[in-house]
């Protein structure tokens, strides 16, 4: 596949060619809130994961900076999520999307997650030993609404969750969303997903959704 680019604040650009590209599922801090996730999901008929947290490796190419995706179902969705880079051992930090088909994923999570592209930041961050997780802000909005607001205090640290799935070489690890504003998934048309550190300017990503016909 052709590579995929990274702007680097503060140093070169790195560039991926070679890496497995894996969506992480079910990695809430907070148990209550993991359980409270569950159910939000049982309810559209999302059976309950095997393990917490999942791991979902699907195919590197779905990985885009495009600013519009296109999409064969009706019912797709967007999810702000911080994404961990590994890349020749070292750790990188950006902000993604996890666009899912949610018809779907009631049937099949690869199938869900396979089904579209996966916006991601072209900027990343080299990430300290000493980063602040719980200090970290990530939103999305969804044709200009208010979609999801919080701290990485609701989700484990992602170096922990890097850690925990078994695998060598450069990784693109989406590392889980916050709760949904009003429990709703909403198959909007423009999406926009932040991610602030402090002392950083915020990094973000934003596309558009159509439909093929």
């Amino acid at each position: 596949m052709t590579g995929v680019v990274f702007d680097v604040i503060g140093g070169p650009a790195v560039t991926l060619s070679d890496f497995q590209l894996v969506i992480a599922g079910y990695t809430a801090r907070d148990q209550d809130a993991l359980r409270a996730h569950v159910k939000e999901l049982a309810a559209i008929g999302i059976p309950e994961p095997e393990s917490v947290p999942s791991f979902c490796p699907i195919p590197a190419g779905l990985l885009t900076h495009s600013a519009e995706i296109t999409v064969a179902g009706a019912r797709t969705s967007g999810e702000a999520e911080p994404v961990l880079i590994r890349h020749d051992g070292r750790l990188y930090l950006t902000v993604g999307s996890d666009h899912t088909d949610r018809d779907l994923q009631r049937t099949s999570l690869f199938e869900a997650k396979a089904a579209c592209a996966k916006p991601v930041s072209r900027v990343v961050v080299p990430l300290s030993p000493d980063v602040d997780w719980d200090s970290i802000e990530l939103a999305s909005r969804c044709d200009g609404h208010r979609y999801q607001e919080g701290r990485l205090t609701e989700l484990l640290p992602p170096v922990e969750t890097l850690e925990r799935f078994p695998a060598d070489g450069d990784v693109v690890l989406f590392c889980g969303t916050l709760p949904l504003l009003d429990g709703q998934f909403v198959a909007g048309h423009e999406w926009e997903m932040t991610l602030a550190m402090p002392h950083q300017q915020p990094l973000s990503v934003a596309y558009r959704v159509t439909q093929r016909t």
